[in-house]
C-alpha cells in the first residue's frame, strides 16, 4: 500500500507491476472496496502493467486533509479525485476500469479529459449521471432496487447506514450478485474500509445530491455543469455487464452505444452479478488487454 497525497485527499492505494509498466487504475464501487480486484492485479500486473487500485473518499485508509472539506459523494468529487490522483502520481495517461461509483469516476475522467485516458473499461455502460432527469420515475420493478437509495435519502436511513453497515452491505451484495456465493471471511475484510469515519457522510451525500436533495461542493460545480451536457466518451471503450446484475439489470438493445465515438466493445457475461471482478476477474483482465500493449 502507498500514500498519495492529492490537493483534498491523502488517497490510499495498492500497487503491483513494473514501475515502468503501462498505468492500469481500477477503481471499486458502493458497498465494496479495494479487493474488488484482488484476482485482477496479480494477471495485470505479470503481464507487464503498473496497475492501481485506490480506496475512494470515505473508504478503507483513504482520509480528508482538510476537517472543513464537504464530505461529497457527488460524481464530480469521485472524477476530482481520480484526476488528482493521476496528477500525483504524474501519470500522464493511463487505461481505467471501474464499476459503479468507480466506474463513473472513470467515465467522467474519460469524458472530460480524454488525453489523460488510452482506453476504458466499464462495467456497466456510460456511468454518467443524468442528474437534471433523475427524478423522473422509473418503471416500478427499477424503483424497488433502489430502495436503498431512497432509505439514504431519509434521516431514519443514514441512521440505519451508521448502526448497520456491514448487514446493509452483506443484504446489497446477496441482491446485486446473486449467484455469486462469498463467505463471510470476505465480507469482513471489504467492511473494515467502511469504518472509515467519512464512509456514512460520503454515501449518504451521494444519494441526496443526485436527487436534488443536498446541495453539492461549490468547489466542483464548473465539472458538474460540463456533465449536464451528457458528454460522449471519446477514448477506446470496453463495456461489461453482468446478465444477473441485481443493481441495473443490462437491457437487451445497447442503450449506452451512442455515448461513445471510439472504438467501442459490449460485452454480457451470463450468471454474473453487480460485482464482477470479484465474479469474472478473467474478463476484466482480457478486456484490459485489448485495449493495448502492456508497455
Amino acid at each position: 500500500m502507498r500514500l498519495v497525497r492529492t490537493p483534498v485527499l491523502e488517497i490510499a492505494a495498492l500497487e503491483q507491476g513494473p514501475s515502468d509498466g503501462a498505468p492500469v487504475v481500477l477503481m471499486h464501487g458502493f458497498p465494496s472496496d479495494v479487493h474488488d480486484y484482488e484476482q485482477v492485479v496479480p494477471a495485470l500486473a505479470a503481464a507487464g502493467y503498473r496497475v492501481l487500485v485506490p480506496w475512494l473518499r470515505g473508504y478503507g485508509p483513504t482520509r480528508f486533509r482538510n476537517p472543513a472539506t464537504p464530505r461529497s459523494g457527488q460524481q464530480a468529487a469521485l472524477a476530482a479525485d481520480l484526476l488528482g490522483f493521476l496528477d500525483a502520481l504524474e501519470i500522464s495517461s493511463a487505461t481505467l476500469a471501474g464499476y459503479d461509483w468507480g466506474g463513473r469516476a472513470c467515465c467522467i475522467v474519460a469524458a472530460l479529459w480524454p488525453e489523460r485516458v488510452r482506453g476504458l473499461v466499464t462495467i456497466g455502460g456510460y456511468n454518467i449521471q443524468d442528474i437534471a432527469r433523475a427524478n423522473e420515475p422509473a418503471l416500478p420493478t427499477q424503483e424497488l432496487r433502489y430502495w436503498y437509495q431512497w432509505y439514504l435519502n431519509t434521516p431514519r436511513g443514514e441512521a440505519g447506514l451508521t448502526a448497520n453497515r456491514r448487514e446493509i452491505g452483506r443484504l446489497l451484495w446477496r441482491m446485486w450478485s446473486p449467484n455469486w456465493a462469498f463467505d463471510e471471511p470476505t465480507l469482513a475484510r471489504t467492511a473494515a474500509s467502511w469504518d472509515n469515519p467519512d464512509f456514512v457522510a460520503v454515501s449518504v451525500h451521494s444519494y441526496r445530491h443526485r436527487y436534488g436533495a443536498a446541495d453539492g461542493d461549490p468547489a466542483l460545480a464548473p465539472i458538474e455543469r460540463r456533465l449536464a451536457a451528457r458528454p460522449r466518451i471519446t477514448v477506446p471503450t470496453v463495456v461489461l455487464e453482468g446478465a444477473a446484475d441485481g443493481a441495473m439489470p443490462p437491457t437487451a438493445e445497447d442503450r449506452h452505444a451512442p455515448m461513445f465515438t471510439a472504438s467501442y466493445r459490449r460485452e454480457v457475461l451470463p450468471r454474473v452479478g453487480h460485482f464482477l471482478p470479484r465474479e469474472a476477474p478473467e474478463a476484466v483482465v482480457a478486456a484490459v488487454g485489448s485495449l493495448g500493449a502492456a508497455g
